[in-house]
């Protein structure tokens, strides 16, 4: 197996945004039973803008890291530019993924995708997905 990078290992090692946001107006959680990997995701919005974001995930080192970055991503960006991150942004964020580990990134695709429609679900506004 590839070993992974400086930055995947400090995001693995120290990662940012861990937690739960209590009251969240949004929380995704996705999880992959192949691999056994749960993430999940909460958003606090204000104005449209994503104004924290904390990630609970329970998986490999490549899951908390992609965790990591994607919460960083994220923050102090409005619901639409968020929804165009993809996995394959994470993976750049990263510096670059063992090709086995790449569907870590996807996870943290799927709960930023999840979070959001979440929050429209209880604004009551339809998913613009």
């Amino acid at each position: 197996m590839e070993p992974y990078n400086e930055k995947v290992i400090e995001n693995y090692a120290n990662p940012k945004n861990v937690g739960k946001i209590e009251n969240a107006d949004g929380v995704g959680e996705v999880g992959n039973p192949v691999c056994g990997d749960i993430m999940r995701m909460y958003l606090k919005v204000e104005n449209n803008k994503i104004v924290d974001a904390k990630f609970q995930t329970f998986g490999c080192g490549a899951a908390i890291a992609s965790s990591s970055v994607s919460t960083e991503m994220i923050k102090n960006k409005t619901l639409e530019e968020a929804l165009q991150i993809t996995n394959k942004d994470v993976v750049n964020e990263l510096g670059g993924l063992p090709p086995v580990k790449l569907h870590c990134s996807v996870l943290a695709e799927e709960a930023i995708r999840k979070a959001i429609a979440d929050y429209y679900s209880k604004q009551g506004i339809m998913s613009r997905e």
